[in-house]
């Protein structure tokens, strides 16, 4: 056999034998690619995504899209071939494992802390939406959840409203632990609070809860690797009353991102006209009550697969735009939004076709 067909058949058998060790050889990285991405103005599954009853709302048109990026499961192995074609392919992105499953959470934890995310961001959404239509919204604190085998279970519940700590008026979340940090640990702790069941019946009627009860807790010390505080337990959360209902179907969809989108879906259904002017408006971002917008994971994935779909415009998180702007796809202008009202001037200039002076996302 001559030299060199020699030489290339043992290079050809080498390459092989690399490719074959390459399948078995698990490698501690995950993937992310573009997922799905839904009009909140149109249908999904067969129904709309958002459903308004108890007050007039308006046709809409074009579309207002929330984003998603999917991702590999906690348990999935993935081999180094694979890795490498991820690192080499322009619309996926390779990560390690622990930036999606940190310390060692489960697919199962994984899942049930999105799906609390989701459901927070919309409810979320929900308050951001109808404050910028001054629609009255009530609001109060309540027991988000209870720590098994902490000082707070058995005493406290989920749902329940948290009127005051030690005498002091709640007024947000933050005060509950600020509160209660001020023990040392081992004192007691009184908690005001209006129970979930007294509560869920006065909201059935239409009407305010006014029994309350006081719980006494004593307190133990943190073990969460930070400095040693006071605690009984729980977190904190708010709760809201809207004057009619809005529902949002989207099934399997998890996390917080969808958050902008979805109060913008929301305030175009009740107001007269088209927040898109007919344009293909997609975005991402968390929202918090106030209409204060959040960044979020996978940006790049978010905006391939908005313009994929024919995204003319993407609505960025200012501190997701310097990442967004470095792989920009090409036809998508990228306009950065800090705030609800950022993103509803933003399009009242698209819909009107003035976009020269859009705020737009740079690398910088």
């Amino acid at each position: 056999m001559p030299r060199r067909t020699a030489t290339m058949l043992a290079s050809t058998l080498m390459l092989i034998a690399l490719l074959c060790a390459g399948v078995f050889i698990d490698v501690p990285y995950s993937e992310m690619s573009p997922g799905p991405t839904v009009n909140t103005l149109g249908d999904h599954d067969g129904e709309p995504v958002l459903q308004i009853d108890g007050r007039k709302t308006y046709a809409a048109s074009g579309h207002l899209n929330m984003t998603t990026v999917r991702v590999t499961s906690a348990d999935y192995k993935m081999n180094l071939v694979e890795a490498v074609y991820g690192w080499l392919a322009h619309d996926n992105k390779v990560v390690p494992h622990d930036t999606l499953y940190p310390d060692g959470k489960t697919e199962e934890q994984s899942t049930q802390e999105n799906a609390e995310e989701f459901s927070q961001s919309q409810e979320s959404a929900k308050v951001a939406a109808l404050k910028e239509l001054d629609v009255p919204v009530r609001s109060w604190v309540i027991v988000s959840t209870v720590v098994k085998d902490s000082p707070a279970e058995g005493k406290l519940h989920a749902g329940d409203v948290i009127k005051a700590v030690d005498g002091t008026t709640v007024k947000e979340p933050a005060d509950v632990a600020e509160l209660v940090t001020k023990h040392k640990p081992g004192q007691n702790v009184v908690f005001t609070i209006v129970p979930a069941k007294e509560q869920a019946a006065a909201e059935k009627e239409n009407k305010t809860a006014t029994k309350t009860e006081d719980i006494t807790i004593t307190t133990t010390t943190s073990d969460d690797g930070g400095d040693k505080r006071a605690i009984v337990g729980i977190s904190a959360g708010t709760d809201h009353t809207f004057p009619f209902t809005i529902d949002i179907k989207l099934a399997d969809v998890g996390g917080p991102s969808a958050g902008l989108m979805f109060a913008l879906g929301i305030y175009d259904k009740l107001t007269p006209g088209s927040l898109t002017g007919g344009n293909f408006v997609a975005g991402t971002g968390t929202i918090d009550d106030d209409g204060k917008v959040g960044p979020i994971g996978g940006i790049e994935m978010k905006t391939v697969g908005a313009r994929s779909k024919g995204a003319q415009y993407f609505l960025t998180p200012a501190d997701n735009c310097a990442a967004a702007a470095r792989e920009t796809p090409k036809g998508l202008t990228l306009v950065k939004v800090k705030t609800i009202d950022d993103a509803l001037g933003a399009l009242k200039d698209i819909r009107a076709g003035d976009t020269a002076d859009l705020p737009k996302c740079t690398t910088k």
